[in-house]
């Protein structure tokens, strides 16, 4: 409740469901009674005209019917009134009234009454004009700078100036580049139109040039006449404002400067005359109207702006200096001088509620009823306290996080075989060796309820495969269980950065309050061993990368952390080990006889990787079964930094390539459709045309495509081994970092996080 309201002076509303707008709303002294208070004239969409002048009413009271001096229907929508010396041979002040197709010049007289009843008012037609064009607006003014006569220019909805010498037509002029009516005035000073055309530009146009221009009934005459004659319209001015413009009004409260003020749906603009900008105020508000009324300070202008929020705010310049609450949303605002008093403002909604008020506060005078007092009953209210605070701690104490592995309505497991099949199962493998292995994983899903729709999706990181990866089951009873047995394999001829797996079983569980059920997921990961990718060989003495890691226990044996690599019949004191990859490579690891030191080498800087991670998960797990729990790995070696950029560099390299294929691919594509285009064209030729070798350039450019498409697939596998081949070295990178400097489990997993977004290797990432 606003404490700055506009004091109601005087109000009333206009008629039924009637409509107004913009130039709806005068104020003059339109009877010519010279006593300098102003009568408001309001016309409406629905033809009807009236006249009033208002006296003060007090608080409660009804408008007196003698305010209302004259009230007339007239046979069209009224568009816009003005009051100017519009009737010649007087200087007297006559109403112009537009219509959508006529534009009619109304004398206002009143007859003095001999009783009570009062004055009587009526209007009388002095001249009328029949327009050719439907009108949009109207401005006057003294045009070409005439003393004590004003002239009428209207502008029609497609863009043509029409001019009216008082009672006789003048001429009319096209706007250039029209599509929408826009706001339009008169400048005297510079003796111009001012106007906001649809490219949300102020343009100003001489009245002298548009006297001059091609009259606008030869419109139609060819653009090199029009060029030749040198009588084109052409703008004095613009200034792009770069909005649409609501309202234009332009102001000369000191005759030496006048100013062009311009309401836009954002801003507000002041101009001077030559098209200069003042000032300008960006609004937080949606205006809808507004009126220049006043200079209170030297070189200072006052502005009303009214708003979409029912506010009508009082602007010094671009500094807001009051802003007032009024009923209604305003269209159209002026101020009048009322019975003495000076300065009252008009403000007229769309619906037709017509105020004239002043600035001041309005006291809230409200005061709170008193309640009444009432025994309170403290058993009832201790007991209703009770029942709320249950109900509260019920509602809070709904868990919404999962539940633990233990209470999962679904429960997946994998089991992986701790030998290789017998038979592999490996299929479509593109390792070059003699024999490719496969491991057995059986997964078990056991449900604790209905369980709708079961899928399970398993997934190991490529260059490994699974003989099968997706497995949909029917609808799974409570209590009930489903196993299913797949083999994992080599697929890719590149040793993988992982030997990890993933199961994710999705299913739909029925509730009460959801039939239709709510999705869940279990999952579970697995490690697969290593003697899936490499096999027992010699160990090598000389290697390119070499890695020492340093532990504080003795060294074990390996017949004790790698029964698998290791023959039982050798000698207890086995302190090196050969793996030799599918994929060709070879690492070697040894173990110090005298330090707690074990060294991996080998030509191949990502084949470490794996034999280190391998390395350091089972010697944990060997003393973790001791029950040692001080057991701790180090390196304080360099990181082989230089060897892992070539890396990068070389996965880059291959990017770079893959890009500059796919665009010769293109390019070459394009071609070979031109070609083709050409060849249709001659084949569907009811005059055969000799081909012009043709058929030749299509079979060249056809092998072209072929010979790239082999290329830019040689390329992609190349650099799914680069990409894996990184992968793994920058696993080997933060395992080492992390070991160097003692990192926690959560300080590697963003250090993981950072170096390992990407599971997948992509253009588009």
């Amino acid at each position: 409740m606003s404490l700055f309201k506009a004091r109601d002076w005087w109000s009333t509303l206009l008629g039924e469901k009637e409509e107004f707008d913009q130039g709806c709303l005068c104020v003059a002294d339109v009877d010519n009674s010279g006593s300098g208070q102003d009568k408001i004239i309001v016309g409406s969409y629905m033809g009807y005209l009236r006249i009033f002048s208002p006296h003060a009413v007090k608080p409660g009271e009804e408008v007196q019917p003698e305010d209302l001096l004259l009230e007339v229907q007239l046979q069209e929508p009224i568009l816009q009134l003005e009051v100017g010396k519009f009737v010649s041979g007087t200087e007297g002040l006559h109403l112009a009234v537009l219509h959508p197709r006529k534009l009619c010049v109304y004398a206002v007289t009143g007859t003095l009454g001999n009783v009570e009843h009062g004055n009587q008012y009526q209007i009388k037609l002095m001249y009328e004009h029949n327009l050719q064009r439907t009108a949009c607006n109207m401005t006057y003014g003294p045009f070409g700078g005439v003393k004590g006569r004003d002239m009428i220019c209207i502008q029609s909805m497609d863009g043509m100036l029409m001019l009216f010498e008082q009672e006789s037509y003048a001429f009319g002029r096209f706007l250039p580049g029209f599509l929408l009516p826009g706001p339009l005035t008169y400048c005297s000073r510079t003796d111009s139109f001012i106007t906001v055309s649809s490219c949300q530009q102020v343009e100003s146009y001489k009245y002298q040039v548009l006297a001059f221009a091609t009259d606008a009934d030869e419109r139609q005459e060819t653009e090199q006449q029009k060029l030749s004659s040198g009588k084109r319209l052409v703008v004095d001015w613009v200034l792009n404002i770069g909005e649409q413009a609501l309202d234009i009004c332009v102001v000369s409260f000191n005759q030496a400067v006048s100013s062009v003020f311009v309401l836009g749906e954002r801003n507000f603009f002041c101009l001077k005359d030559n098209g200069q900008i003042r000032f300008m105020k960006k609004l937080d508000y949606s205006p809808s109207c507004f009126i220049p009324y006043c200079s209170v300070k030297e070189g200072t202008i006052n502005t009303l702006i009214g708003n979409h929020s029912k506010m009508l705010n009082v602007y010094q310049d671009v500094t807001l200096k009051w802003a007032t609450q009024l009923p209604h949303i305003p269209v159209s605002v002026k101020v009048a001088n009322l019975q003495d008093l000076k300065g009252v403002i008009v403000t007229l909604s769309d619906s037709g509620h017509l105020q004239c008020s002043y600035l001041g506060t309005d006291p809230s005078l409200f005061q709170a009823p008193r309640v009444d007092s009432r025994e309170i009953n403290y058993e009832e209210l201790d007991a209703e306290m009770k029942e709320l605070q249950k109900i509260i701690k019920e509602a809070t104490e709904t868990d919404i996080l999962p539940k633990s592995e233990i209470q999962r309505d679904v429960i997946v497991t994998a089991e992986v075989s701790p030998d290789l099949d017998a038979e592999s199962q490996a299929i479509d493998s593109e390792v070059k060796a003699e024999a490719v292995p496969s491991v057995t994983v059986k997964i078990t899903i056991q449900s604790r309820v209905t369980a709708q729709k079961p899928n399970l999706a398993v997934c190991v990181q490529a260059p490994l495969a699974v003989t099968c990866d997706q497995f949909i089951f029917g609808d799974l009873e409570p209590d009930s269980s489903e196993t299913v047995v797949l083999s994992v394999f080599l697929k890719g001829n590149c040793s993988p950065s992982e030997l990890e797996g993933n199961c994710l079983v999705s299913y739909i569980t029925p509730t009460e309050l959801n039939p239709d059920g709510i999705p869940k997921v279990a999952q579970c990961n697995f490690r697969l061993p290593l003697r899936l990718i490499c096999f027992p060989a010699q160990p090598s003495k000389a290697a390119s990368h070499k890695l020492t890691i340093d532990t504080n226990k003795p060294p074990v044996s390996f017949l004790t952390i790698f029964p698998d690599f290791v023959d039982p019949s050798e000698n207890d004191q086995v302190n090196s080990l050969g793996f030799q990859f599918l994929t060709g490579s070879k690492t070697t690891l040894l173990a110090s006889k005298t330090s707690q030191r074990y060294r991996i080498q080998s030509d191949q800087l990502e084949d470490l990787w794996l034999i280190t991670k391998e390395l350091t998960l089972r010697l944990e797990e060997h003393f973790k079964k001791q029950k040692c729990k001080d057991f701790a790995c180090t390196f304080s070696g360099s990181i082989p930094l230089q060897e892992y950029f070539e890396l990068i560099d070389r996965h880059f390299e291959l990017r770079l390539n893959a890009e500059k294929f796919q665009e010769l691919l293109s390019e070459r594509a394009v071609q070979f459709r031109a070609i083709e285009r050409r060849l249709l064209t001659r084949f569907k030729d009811k005059t055969p045309a000799p081909l012009q070798h043709l058929d030749t350039l299509l079979e060249g450019t056809f092998r072209e495509v072929i010979a790239l498409a082999d290329a830019a697939e040689e390329n992609q596998a190349n650099m799914f081994q680069a990409f894996t081949k990184l992968k793994s070295a920058t696993h080997l990178l933060i395992m080492l970092i992390s070991l160097w400097q003692k990192l926690s489990t959560d300080q590697v997993a963003i250090l993981e996080a950072t170096f390992l977004p990407l599971a997948e290797d992509t253009q588009e990432l």
